[in-house]
């Protein structure tokens, strides 16, 4: 069994072997994984130990006071968060050991095509189609709100393969190439001038069948594993006290006395203690996904990250004044990343208006915690037997 001491140990020869100061980041993070200690909670052979998920708390302290590299992990998130945890509760042995290394190590970056100009709220109802050729699938459609698309060498794609079915059971869900012949990705220009979102045009776009995960009409319910696992990802990140979007305003509030008013105190510590409290909720959430699969808990916590982005977004530029207004540089940019605290507050209070939709709307989550969370009766829904094709579009 492996155990706190052990890891310790098993770290500290990795250290060893690969010193940080003299080993290449890619090549370290690469030995990192095939010791184990990429994902400790992950089985042997894929990056883990198959030990307890909270020990990988171990590792990462280990390799921090040594100064070793990271993997960027919001550089790859959509790979961490969302395809990994997906392909490893789907995917065959040779998709596990194809896809979990490069993805960890961030040697691919991964993107998610799920939502359609059609069908994002109600994303059941999207018509993005794979038909069967052989051993491949011929896939045509357009997604979009691609998120890292312009940098991303594999998607996690779901595609309509049966539309006499309803629209939930005709769905399935592959792994795409992007690089692929009939992969167009268009920039999406937001409102804080940069295009980190995209949409994509898939034209003849041949999957093999081997890239497949899961059952041909099971991608909905392969999918519900990749959303639950986002909206953890984007709610339940583990950060410290006065970590995320009240830090900058906190801050501020402390070194600007001149800018304080009564009115402001009091309403940046109401959301100073919300802050609090999102942050400890997602630490209990996370210790619970360390026994076992997210759950619906994970809408409740995006839909707090999302309301106290923009609620504190918004107290930072009013705290400013005339300040609040100015905008560092509003210039057409693709950037890799997504830097929600390091920019200045009219970036933050822009950007922040996209968190209510990304990762599932704040009204879709509404229903989610409504049903599954608290138990109330579903609302009517007069579409679950009809088969797609005869849907109104």
């Amino acid at each position: 069994m492996t155990d706190a001491t052990a890891l310790r140990d098993r770290t500290r020869a990795l250290l060893a072997a690969h010193p940080p100061a003299t080993t290449e980041r890619t090549a370290f993070l690469r030995a990192r994984f095939d010791a184990g200690l990429a994902w400790v909670h992950y089985p042997e052979g894929l990056g883990g130990l198959g030990a307890p998920r909270s020990l990988q708390a171990v590792v990462d302290a280990e390799l921090a006071a040594a100064g070793a590299p990271d993997n960027d992990p919001r550089r790859i998130g959509i790979g961490l968060g969302m395809a990994a945890p997906t392909i490893l509760a789907y995917g065959t042995e040779e998709q596990k050991r194809r896809f979990l290394r490069p993805l960890w190590v961030g040697e691919e970056v991964w993107c998610q095509l799920f939502s359609e100009p059609g069908a994002g709220s109600d994303l059941a109802a999207l018509g993005t189609r794979a038909v069967r050729d052989g051993d491949t699938w011929v896939v045509d459609g357009q997604k979009v709100w691609t998120s890292s698309a312009h940098v991303a060498r594999w998607a996690i794609l779901i595609a309509r393969t049966d539309p006499d079915a309803p629209k939930h059971r005709g769905i399935t869900y592959f792994l795409c190439d992007m690089s692929d012949p009939g992969v167009e990705v268009r920039p999406l220009r937001q409102i804080t001038g940069e295009a980190e979102f995209n949409e994509v045009f898939l034209t003849g776009v041949r999957i093999p069948d081997a890239h497949r995960l899961g059952g041909v009409g099971e991608g909905w319910k392969v999918a519900q594993t990749t959303l639950m696992n986002e909206r953890v990802t984007i709610g339940g990140a583990r950060i410290p006290r006065e970590g995320g979007m009240i830090g900058p305003v906190s801050r501020t509030w402390r070194e600007r006395p001149e800018l304080r008013s009564h009115d402001l105190h009091r309403r940046l510590l109401d959301l100073w203690v919300e802050s609090e409290v999102a942050r400890l909720t997602g630490e209990r959430l996370r210790q619970q996904l360390a026994l076992g699969q997210p759950g619906p808990e994970g809408s409740a916590m995006k839909l707090a990250f999302a309301r106290l982005n923009q609620e504190i977004s918004g107290l930072e530029v009013e705290l400013l004044g005339d300040e609040g207004l100015l905008y560092g540089e509003w210039t057409m940019r693709r950037p890799e990343r997504v830097d929600f605290t390091g920019r200045d507050a009219g970036y933050r209070y822009l950007r922040s208006k996209g968190n209510s939709i990304e990762g599932g709307t704040s009204e879709v989550l509404l229903n989610i915690v409504a049903e599954r969370v608290l138990g109330l009766p579903s609302e009517p829904r007069t579409d679950k037997d009809v088969a797609w094709k005869d849907l109104a579009r």
